[in-house]
């Protein structure tokens, strides 16, 4: 277990941040969870080559299917899956979202981009259910649309990133079709509309945001803390954007521990059980048709 809290203390800061607000079992399932993400990201991004990593991927998705592995990562999985009663169907589109960045990513417009959003990201929230077993339509509702919110976070945070890699996730319909080495180049030979397109993705992250807040309390009380935490600081990587004017040149935003530590204050006092509840909002899963557990319009 301390072998998925490291993975999570390296990878995920903002989390491990916000995992001294829950309980033991709480943190440690959630490493695994974490962890095991974290694998699947590896196979696709550390693979030698394209070929190499669909066999990976492959393999890994027929484990899952007979429930067996040879790798611990994966066995560990599969227990955990197992212990909480994890729909088959949900992971296999989280694996489905990151086995598509083997392929040229250029999303074209808002509808890919929050089908994959959905795949990375808003997976894990439902994922993040079984394992605080909350079970409640609406809480899973609202876990998707704060896994989406995370996950814009994260687009527009490591535009430039990702563009060295290759993918362009800010859609075409906002920028044009801009190659994605394009995005990499130095300041002044990047399109002005790419940090319009940066503040856009934050604004829409926002609405995604204020949608999973809302699902906080449905979540046990130490997770409650500890999730809320997590998704303020998240939500703070937007608003130091912001402060630079969206400028993917100037390096990578993050945020500073003093920082972090005023943010989990604000956040806590804040109390969101004391608000009133607002339903879940359909419209925002309009492009999210046919995946496991959304909301489907009346």
């Amino acid at each position: 277990m301390q072998s998925a809290v490291n993975v999570l203390a390296h990878h995920g800061k903002s989390f491990r941040f916000a995992g001294r607000f829950l309980d033991k079992n709480q943190l440690e399932d959630c490493a695994r969870l974490y962890r095991f993400c974290r694998f699947i990201d590896d196979l696709v991004d550390e693979a030698s080559d394209t070929q190499t990593a669909r066999n990976q991927l492959a393999a890994l998705k027929n484990d899952l299917s007979y429930g067996c592995s040879s790798e611990p990562i994966v066995q560990d999985f599969i227990e955990l899956a197992r212990q909480c009663q994890m729909q088959a169907k949900v992971v296999l589109e989280l694996i489905k979202g990151i086995e598509s960045d083997l392929d040229p990513v250029l999303i074209q417009n808002e509808f890919q981009l929050l089908r994959y959003c959905y795949r990375v990201a808003g997976t894990v929230g439902l994922l993040m259910c079984d394992v605080f077993e909350v079970h409640d339509k609406n809480a899973r509702n609202h876990a998707i649309d704060l896994g989406i919110g995370m996950q814009l976070t994260n687009i527009a945070r490591d535009v430039k990133e990702d563009a060295t890699l290759g993918r362009r996730y800010i859609p075409s319909g906002w920028v044009g079709e801009v190659a994605p080495e394009l995005l990499a180049e130095p300041r002044q030979k990047t399109p002005n509309s790419i940090n319009e397109s940066v503040k856009r993705l934050i604004a829409l992250a926002d609405n995604y945001y204020a949608s999973g807040s809302q699902g906080l309390r449905f979540l046990p009380t130490r997770a409650q803390a500890g999730i809320t935490i997590a998704a303020a600081i998240y939500r703070e990587i937007g608003t130091v954007l912001s402060e630079r004017g969206f400028d993917i040149h100037s390096g990578r935003a993050h945020v500073g521990l003093l920082r972090k530590i005023r943010v989990a204050l604000r956040s806590v006092l804040s109390n969101s059980r004391s608000q009133p509840y607002e339903s879940h909002d359909p419209t925002l899963h309009t492009h999210l048709a046919g995946l496991p557990n959304a909301h489907e319009p009346a």
